[in-house]
C-alpha cells in the first residue's frame, strides 16, 4: 500500500498524478467500496457514545498504521516531518477534518441518519469542484455550472423542509473535501502521513478515554465484545485511508471524483434496505437532484476525456 512518491520528505514529492495507473483504480476501487460496507460495523457499535467511539477509532488506528509504516521502512519520513513546522501544520489540519468527518458519521449511522451521511458523499465531488474553484481559483464550465446549482437547490430544499441547515450532509463533504484537497498538496507519503495525522490526534483521544474510564463511564475495560468492536475500529479507520492516501496520488483528480460515487451508493441502500430509514418525499427529491447533478458532471468529464488532444505546432 505504498506509493512511488514515498520516498522521503525532503525530496519533492509528487501530489497529482500524470494520469490514471491500474495500481491506483484497483486502490480507488477496493478503498470506496470498503467505506461502503464501513455503516454495518458502525451500527455494531451504535450502543456506545459516538465520542468513545471516536476516541477509540483514532487511537487504534496507529498500531495499524504503524505497522505498515515500520514495515516499509518509513519512519524516517515521519520524524523529518515533524521537523519541518510547515509540514506539520498542514497535516494538522488534515488531523482536525478528518476527526470531524469520523465524529459526524459515528453520530448519524448511530442515530438514524445513514441516509443522510449518503446524501452527504454524493454531494462531495460536487464540493470539491467548487473548493477548486474558489481555492485554487480554476474556472467552470457551463456543465460544472448547472451540477453544482442542482446541487445547492437540493440543499435549499432539505433546509427549508428540515427548518434549518442539513448539518449531516454538509459537514461530509465539507470535512473530506478539505481532507483530501490537504493530502493532494502535503509534501509527505500517504502511508507516513496518515500515521502522522492519527499520532496527532491521539493524544486528545487517549486523554478522554483515560478520563472515560476513571470516572466509570467508559466501556472499553468493562465488557470485552465492545472492546474488541472498538479495537476493529481501528482497522476499520486505519487500513482504508492509507489505502486512499496513496490511490489519490496514483489517479487524476477526475477519475476519484467518478468513483467516489460507489461508498454513498453502497451507502444509501444500506441505509433504506438493510437499517429500513424513512426516505421522506423532500429527500428523495433532493437525491434526484443530487444524482441528475452528477451524471451531468461525469458526462462532461467522459466526454472531455473522448476529445482528442490538440496537436503541438
Amino acid at each position: 500500500m505504498t506509493s512511488e512518491s514515498d520516498t522521503t520528505v525532503t525530496a519533492p514529492v509528487k501530489t497529482v498524478a500524470d494520469g490514471d495507473t491500474p495500481k491506483g483504480f484497483v486502490l480507488a476501487l477496493v478503498v470506496f467500496m470498503m467505506w461502503g460496507f464501513l455503516p454495518l460495523y458502525l451500527k455494531l457499535v451504535a450502543h456506545l457514545p459516538p465520542l468513545e467511539v471516536l476516541a477509540h477509532r483514532i487511537i487504534w488506528s496507529v498500531p495499524f498504521a504503524g505497522v505498515v509504516v515500520g514495515y516499509a521502512g518509513q519512519g524516517g519520513e515521519i520524524v523529518a516531518a515533524c521537523r519541518k513546522p510547515r509540514i506539520l501544520a498542514v497535516v494538522a489540519l488534515c488531523s482536525a477534518f478528518i476527526c470531524l468527518n469520523w465524529g459526524t458519521y459515528i453520530w448519524a449511522v448511530g442515530n438514524a441518519h445513514t441516509v443522510d451521511a449518503a446524501l452527504g458523499y454524493f454531494i462531495n465531488p460536487l464540493f470539491s469542484i467548487a473548493l477548486a474553484a474558489v481555492i485554487l481559483r480554476e474556472r467552470l464550465s457551463r456543465t460544472q455550472l448547472v451540477a453544482i446549482a442542482l446541487a445547492t437547490i437540493a440543499v435549499v430544499m432539505l433546509a427549508v423542509e428540515a427548518g434549518g441547515l442539513p448539518v449531516v450532509a454538509l459537514l461530509l463533504p465539507f470535512s473530506f473535501g478539505m481532507y483530501a484537497f490537504l493530502h493532494k498538496i502535503v509534501p509527505i507519503g500517504g502511508n507516513p502521513g496518515f500515521t502522522l495525522e492519527a499520532l496527532i490526534m491521539s493524544l486528545p483521544a487517549a486523554v478522554y478515554i483515560i478520563w472515560l474510564e476513571a470516572t466509570g463511564n467508559g466501556h472499553f475495560l468493562g465488557s470485552l465484545p465492545d472492546a474488541l468492536l472498538l479495537i476493529g475500529c481501528g482497522a476499520a479507520t486505519a487500513i482504508p485511508l492509507m489505502i486512499y492516501a496513496n490511490a489519490a496520488k496514483l489517479l487524476k483528480l477526475s477519475t476519484i471524483g467518478i468513483m467516489q460515487y460507489i461508498a454513498p451508493s453502497m451507502i444509501f441502500l444500506i441505509a433504506v434496505l438493510v437499517f429500513r430509514e424513512p426516505l421522506q418525499p423532500v429527500k428523495l427529491l433532493a437525491f434526484a437532484l443530487i444524482w441528475t447533478a452528477l451524471a451531468i458532471y461525469t458526462s462532461s468529464l467522459l466526454r472531455a476525456r473522448r476529445r482528442p488532444a490538440p496537436v503541438p505546432r
